[in-house]
C-alpha cells in the first residue's frame, strides 16, 4: 500500500484525505495545530461555489471539470452539515444589472455560510469521519522539511520524527506560505509571486447591506472594480452581515484585521463588515510582494501601537485622523473596540499614512462607486480598519496535477503554496493533487 503524508489539516489537505484513503493509500494527515480545519474553516466558513472565485481552476481543469469538482465539494460539505450553496437567478440577475449601471462587475455565485458558531461542529463530523475510513490523523505535529533521494521525497522530517513516504502533498494554509517559500529554495523548487490584496474592513449598519443581503438573497457579494486614473483592481471580499471585526495575526508579529459572522441561530451585531481590497502586483526588479506587503502592515502597526488602525470615513475625506470623540460622532458602533479587560483593542489615526497613495486611491474611488449600487456605504459615518493584506503572494511552479516539476512525487495544493485564495478554491485544489497521485501510482 503506498503511503501518502499530507502536510496541513486545512480544506486543502482534509478533501485530499478522502480522495486519497477512498482510493487504497495509507494516508497520514499531519497538522501543527490542536485541530484541523486551517483558519478559513475555523474563521467563518463562507463557501462560494464558483470555478473563478477563490481562484481560477481553470487553470488545471476544462471549464465541465472544474464545475464538477467545486458540484462534488459542495456535496461533502453538506454531508457533514453545511446548508446546501443557494442561488437565486432572477434576484441576482437584477443585481447585475444595477451594478453594470454603476460601472461595477458583480458574479453571481451559489453560496453557503456555516457560521463561526457552528463551524466547528461541521469540522469534527470530517475528522471524525476520516478517521473511521482509516487515515491517521497526527496533531500538534509540524513539519519541518524533506530528505530527498534521486529525485523523489523519502520522508517528511517533524518534531515528532521522522515518516517515511511514498508521496508528500504539501497542504500547510496561509500561515505556511513563508515555510514553503523556503522549502522550496534549500530543494531548488521554482517559484513565482503572484498579486497581493492590499486595505481595509469596511463596517457599515447592517440596514445599509439588507438590500443586497436579503432583498437579492446575496449573503457574500462579489463586487469587482476597476478604477478610472490607474486601472487598479479592487474587490469586495468576506462579507459579514451581522458580523464582527476581528484581529488577524501574520507572524513576526504583525497584526491586520479580519471578519467574521454567527450562523442564524447566533447573536448577530448591528454591523455588516467586509474587505475592501486592491490587487498589487510587480515586475523586475522588486518582484515580492510578500515584503512588500508586509513592510505595509509594519507601517501601519507603527501608527497603531501594534494595534490595527479604525478611521471614520468622513475623517478621511476630509485628511484628518480620527479620534475617539470624532468616531463616537459616527452611528456605527466599531465591533472591535475594547477587550474584556477594557483595553482598546485598535487605535484611531489616520489611514492614508499607512498604506500606499495608490491603495487609497483605489479604495475611495471604489466606495464611491459601490454607493451607487450599495446606498450608504459611502457615508461619512461608514468605518474603516486597517491593514488588511491578503498574503497567497509566491506560488509553487507545478503541471496542471500541483505536481513539482523537479520533485516528482511531491504535490502542493491550498492558499500556502499559492494555488487557491479561498475555502471552496483550497479544497478543489486538494483533490486535484490528490488525483494526480492517484494518477501516478
Amino acid at each position: 500500500m503506498k503511503k501518502v503524508v499530507l502536510v496541513g489539516g486545512g480544506p486543502a489537505g482534509l478533501f485530499a484525505a478522502r480522495k486519497l484513503i477512498d482510493h487504497g493509500f495509507d494516508v497520514i494527515l499531519i497538522e501543527k495545530s490542536s485541530n484541523v480545519g486551517g483558519s478559513g474553516l475555523i474563521i467563518d466558513g463562507k463557501f462560494n461555489y464558483h470555478p473563478r472565485i477563490g481562484g481560477d481552476l481553470t487553470e488545471f481543469l476544462t471549464e465541465e471539470e472544474a464545475w464538477k469538482i467545486v458540484d462534488d465539494v459542495q456535496a461533502i460539505f453538506k454531508e457533514y452539515g453545511a446548508e446546501e450553496g443557494a442561488y437565486n437567478y432572477d434576484k441576482l440577475k437584477k443585481l447585475e444589472e444595477k451594478a453594470i449601471r454603476a460601472g461595477i462587475n458583480f458574479i453571481p455565485i451559489k453560496q453557503s455560510h456555516v457560521g463561526s458558531d457552528l463551524l466547528p461542529s461541521i469540522i469534527l463530523r470530517f475528522k471524525d469521519d476520516l478517521e473511521r475510513r482509516g487515515v491517521k490523523i497526527r496533531l500538534n505535529c509540524s513539519a519541518e522539511d524533506i530528505k530527498i533521494k534521486d529525485g523523489k521525497v523519502t520522508e517528511v522530517i517533524t518534531n515528532k520524527g521522522n515518516i517515511e513516504c511514498d508521496f508528500v502533498l504539501l497542504a500547510p494554509g496561509r500561515s505556511g506560505e513563508s515555510w514553503i517559500k523556503r522549502l522550496c529554495e534549500e530543494h531548488g523548487l521554482e517559484i513565482k509571486f503572484n498579486p497581493i490584496d492590499v486595505g481595509v474592513r469596511v463596517e457599515v449598519r447592517n440596514e445599509i447591506m439588507n438590500e443586497i443581503v436579503e432583498d437579492y438573497k446575496c449573503w457574500d457579494p462579489k463586487f469587482h472594480i476597476y478604477t478610472s486614473e490607474s486601472d487598479d483592481f479592487v474587490r469586495t471580499f468576506c462579507v459579514c452581515p451581522g458580523g464582527y471585526v476581528t484581529k488577524d495575526f501574520y507572524g513576526d508579529d504583525l497584526v491586520g484585521v479580519n471578519g467574521h459572522s454567527l450562523s442564524k441561530i447566533g447573536k448577530p451585531s448591528e454591523n455588516t463588515n467586509f474587505a475592501f481590497l486592491v490587487r498589487i502586483a510587480f515586475t523586475e526588479p522588486v518582484e515580492d510582494t510578500t515584503e512588500y506587503g508586509k513592510a505595509i502592515v509594519h507601517q501601519a502597526n507603527i501608527l497603531g501601537g501594534k494595534k490595527p488602525l479604525i478611521q471614520r470615513l468622513g475623517d478621511l475625506k476630509n485628511h484628518r485622523r480620527s479620534y475617539w470623540d470624532r468616531i463616537a460622532k459616527s452611528y456605527v458602533k466599531p465591533t472591535l473596540y475594547k477587550n474584556e479587560n477594557g483595553e482598546f483593542e485598535v487605535t484611531p489615526g489616520d489611514i492614508s499614512m499607512a498604506l500606499p497613495e495608490r491603495v487609497m486611491a483605489g479604495i475611495t474611488e471604489g466606495l464611491e462607486k459601490l454607493d451607487k449600487v450599495i446606498p450608504g456605504v459611502y457615508s461619512d459615518s461608514t468605518l474603516l480598519y486597517a491593514p488588511e493584506v491578503k498574503f497567497y503572494a509566491r506560488r509553487v511552479i507545478t503541471n496542471r496535477f500541483l505536481q513539482t516539476l523537479r520533485i516528482t512525487n511531491l504535490y502542493v495544493a491550498g492558499d500556502g503554496a499559492g494555488v487557491s485564495r479561498g475555502i471552496v478554491g483550497a479544497a478543489t485544489t486538494g483533490i486535484i493533487a490528490a488525483n494526480g497521485i492517484i494518477n501516478s501510482r
